[in-house]
């Protein structure tokens, strides 16, 4: 059931994602309902923190407005081993580029 609540909210293309690669990103309170909304993207753990969160509590819409494809690739690596598994099967079931990444990065 997880598994097909965190697939329904997938993109339909990476290329959809279109979120920005620098400055600061405040989330909206139906991402983040108590606790840190504001994140700088210029800052590792931030920008992974970002991503973590709008991945598990975004919509669709959200996830493409502030998850930009190639950062999401390009921190895949880190990311997955930081989400729940129903999430990472989502994404890596979906895309191969995420996964790619991954491959990649363990060589």
């Amino acid at each position: 059931m997880l598994r097909a609540r965190y697939t329904h909210r997938l993109p339909a293309r990476l290329e959809d994602l279109a979120g920005p690669v620098q400055g600061t990103v405040d989330l909206p309170l139906h991402v983040v309902r108590s606790g840190r909304r504001s994140y700088d993207l210029g800052g590792l753990k931030s920008r992974i923190s970002l991503y973590r969160t709008v991945l598990a509590e975004g919509q669709r819409q959200d996830l493409e407005a502030f998850l930009n494809r190639d950062l999401l690739i390009t921190q895949w690596p880190i990311l997955r081993t930081l989400i729940s598994r129903f999430i990472r099967d989502a994404w890596e079931n979906a895309f191969p580029e995420p996964a790619a990444a991954q491959g990649a990065a363990a060589a």
